[in-house]
């Protein structure tokens, strides 16, 4: 939905099952409409559309494309944005690292994207922008080691920046890429991601001079970032400061803990196959890392003494508009300071999204009907930006 100073808000269907596109459209019948019409009735209503490289390709197809059109101006809704991260399969199966694969020193990747870009492209409504978001280029322990693995994810996104523009000027669109970083990722902090964009740019001078920056920037994940002990007005301040284009902000929430007996205790509900879920331990009154964990697993599996000081914070999308309980917290006020610092800069990134894809392996006492999740998202959500003037 449109909000104040032309910012965008919707939820991410990353949230639903969805592979195919038959099966990512019955979502957004089933369950998409039914938030609609009970958060925005009788106004346009945004979707954040989740499109995997075998959706992708079908939704391609003319007549799929054109019916979806129909459908959206029959109900009233729009596209502006599309995460394009995980191109196979996301729910139901082991995810884990491969949710990076192919990444971005790979054709595949490139192709894929560049597909969810000739669809945005026709679907966001004509002086909107439309965004994608992708993959922080790779999984770190992928490319740690490997400069010529470096060197093709820089090659490709030079790549996908040309395409972009030339799709922009062809269109008339503003339209932009989000590489969002994560925990154990290419980059993952925002020190990194300036660190990252700076070698793209020594890399190629095309870069700067054919200002590929205007399309190729950063989604700002307030769970990733929250769990890297970051300060939200820091860190985007940072980026800016960079001339990093902020393409989008991914409003999410971690979980955090005292990784004492009863934490640890309590921690093993929150284990589960499917996704990664990285812990980075630190100092709260610091923002000082001290050590980091590909998964939750290994952090339980390691019993180095802990200091009285220290936190564990796990990358495990919490739901926004409810605390997960005793002995839990969660990294909200790094989300409420995004929201503040977007008040101070309304203008600065137009697209919001509500993420939270971990439904189907919230332990039960977190987990509701899924229509009622999201509106106590939303809800939750609006009443943060009408109290900050963003809505």
């Amino acid at each position: 939905m449109q909000l104040n100073h032309g910012l965008h808000l919707a939820y991410c269907t990353n949230v639903h099952r969805g592979e195919t596109w038959a099966q990512t459209f019955e979502t957004l019948e089933r369950h998409t409409l039914v938030v609609r019409r009970r958060v925005a009735p009788g106004r346009p209503y945004a979707i954040g559309l989740r499109l995997g490289a075998r959706a992708a390709e079908e939704l391609a197809q003319p007549a799929a494309l054109t019916a979806f059109r129909h459908w959206l101006d029959t109900h009233d809704c729009y596209v502006f944005t599309i995460n394009g991260f995980p191109y196979g399969s996301f729910h139901g199966t082991r995810v884990k690292e491969q949710v990076y694969a192919p990444d971005w020193s790979t054709p595949e990747r490139l192709a894929y994207t560049q597909r969810l870009f000739a669809l945005i492209a026709q679907l966001v409504p004509a002086g909107l922008a439309g965004s994608v978001s992708t993959v922080p280029g790779s999984f770190k322990a992928w490319t740690q080691d490997d400069p010529a693995r470096r060197a093709a994810i820089f090659t490709n996104l030079t790549a996908i920046g040309r395409t972009i523009a030339e799709l922009s000027e062809r269109t008339g669109r503003d339209l932009h890429l989000g590489l969002e970083p994560e925990p154990c990722c290419t980059f993952e902090t925002s020190p990194e991601t300036v660190d990252f964009f700076n070698d793209w740019r020594a890399s190629d001078r095309s870069v700067q001079l054919d200002g590929l920056l205007r399309y190729v920037g950063v989604n700002y994940d307030c769970c990733h970032l929250g769990v890297e002990f970051e300060s939200a007005p820091v860190a985007l301040d940072r980026l800016v400061a960079a001339g990093l284009r902020l393409s989008k902000i991914h409003l999410s929430s971690a979980l955090r803990v005292k990784p004492d007996a009863a934490g640890r205790a309590a921690l093993a509900a929150f284990v589960e196959p499917t996704y990664l879920h990285q812990v980075v331990v630190g100092c709260p009154a610091t923002g000082l890392v001290r050590r980091r964990y590909v998964d939750l697993p290994d952090a339980l599996a390691d019993l180095t003494p802990t200091q009285p000081d220290e936190e564990w914070r796990v990358h495990f999308h919490l739901p926004l508009h409810a605390a997960p309980g005793a002995p839990f917290g969660d990294t909200r006020d790094h989300l409420l300071g995004a929201l503040d610092w977007m008040q101070a800069h309304p203008t600065a990134c137009q697209h919001a999204e509500m993420e939270t894809y971990t439904w189907e392996v919230l332990p039960p006492a977190l987990r509701v009907s899924i229509e009622d999740q999201l509106v106590g998202e939303y809800d939750w959500t609006l009443a943060a930006l009408r109290g900050r003037g963003l809505a």
